[in-house]
């Protein structure tokens, strides 16, 4: 876990990312986590697509946010409502916390299996996570385009 937040410490700076290469890059965090807590690499690696334009977003680029989590940040570069993290990884980190932290997605930590990528989007929907209407279906769509659950092996 250390070698892969040192590598992407490393690797991260403004460099612009396809969606190939933003996969490629993140997805042994994401799968990682899956282990850790349970949930989709799948739905991890979908939701920060979309929500840092596969980390190309000024959010993303500049605060190292890549799941649209509002909060405090330090910046100087950009004026945001947006959490500024110290890293690519505390961001991933704490997408997984916030899920685990909010009364209304903890249930899906001991009722969805890990492989069950349809249930945790439609949970964390449900949840309020995001008010854009259509948000799940994104997700889902965006699962599937780039078959995301192929990482959801155990």
């Amino acid at each position: 876990m250390v070698l892969c937040f040192v590598s992407m410490s490393v690797t991260f700076g403004q460099q612009k990312f396809s969606i190939s290469s933003y996969i490629d890059q993140h997805k042994k965090v994401a799968q990682q986590l899956m282990k850790e807590t349970g949930v989709p690499a799948s739905v991890i690696l979908a939701v920060a697509i979309h929500e840092s334009a596969y980390g190309n977003s000024r959010v993303a680029t500049n605060l190292n946010n890549h799941f649209g989590i509002k909060g405090k940040n330090n910046s100087t570069a950009i004026r945001s409502a947006y959490k500024g993290y110290g890293s690519v990884f505390d961001s991933y980190n704490d997408f997984v916390g916030l899920l685990k932290r909010k009364r209304t997605t903890q249930a899906l930590f001991e009722t969805k299996s890990s492989t069950d990528y349809n249930a945790w989007v439609k949970g964390i929907a449900r949840s309020g996570y995001s008010a854009s209407k259509g948000w799940g279906s994104k997700i889902i769509s965006t699962i599937n385009r780039y078959d995301l659950n192929e990482l959801d092996v155990k």
